[in-house]
């Protein structure tokens, strides 16, 4: 499997959403871009926070959950601890939640505004380990640009 270009995938988000003043428009075209993007994963796209539950927002992939409460499985684990979840083998991660049994390692990284978090980015792989460091750092640095660009 070939790496990820990150710095190419940021700067192609950033000409995706700066100035596109529409948050959902712009969290479905992230999604679409990271689904294109990203070698063998099966799902990405975010989840959204009102009040302790996440709610299905935009994403490519098969049909999901559509709440999930904070504390649950990795995304509500991502939320409720505010720290990205780099799962290895989902079916190892107590109290997983399978939306897509298909799933077999995922990438959470938390969103924020104002120091809150907001939702999360959710990135689902069938492949066992398919995650690295360079894939947490990478894809926390877009998260950062997200975060930059539409809610500060």
């Amino acid at each position: 499997m070939a790496q990820t270009d990150y710095t190419a995938l940021i700067r192609q988000a950033d000409a995706l959403i700066r100035g596109v003043p529409h948050f959902i428009a712009n969290l479905s075209n992230l999604s679409a871009l990271l689904y294109a993007s990203l070698e063998d994963i099966n799902w990405v796209g975010f989840y959204i926070s009102e009040g302790d539950t996440l709610t299905l927002g935009p994403f490519q992939g098969k049909i999901a959950c559509v709440e999930i409460p904070y504390g649950k499985g990795v995304c509500g684990t991502s939320a409720l601890t505010d720290t990205t979840q780099l799962v290895p083998d989902v079916h190892l991660f107590s109290g997983h939640i399978a939306c897509d049994s298909a799933s077999r390692s995922e990438l959470v990284i938390p969103l924020h505004c104002n120091g809150k978090v907001i939702g999360v980015l959710d990135i689902d792989s069938p492949t066992v380990s398919r995650f690295t460091e360079e894939d947490r750092i990478g894809l926390e640095k877009l998260t950062a640009l997200l975060e930059e660009i539409l809610f500060l």
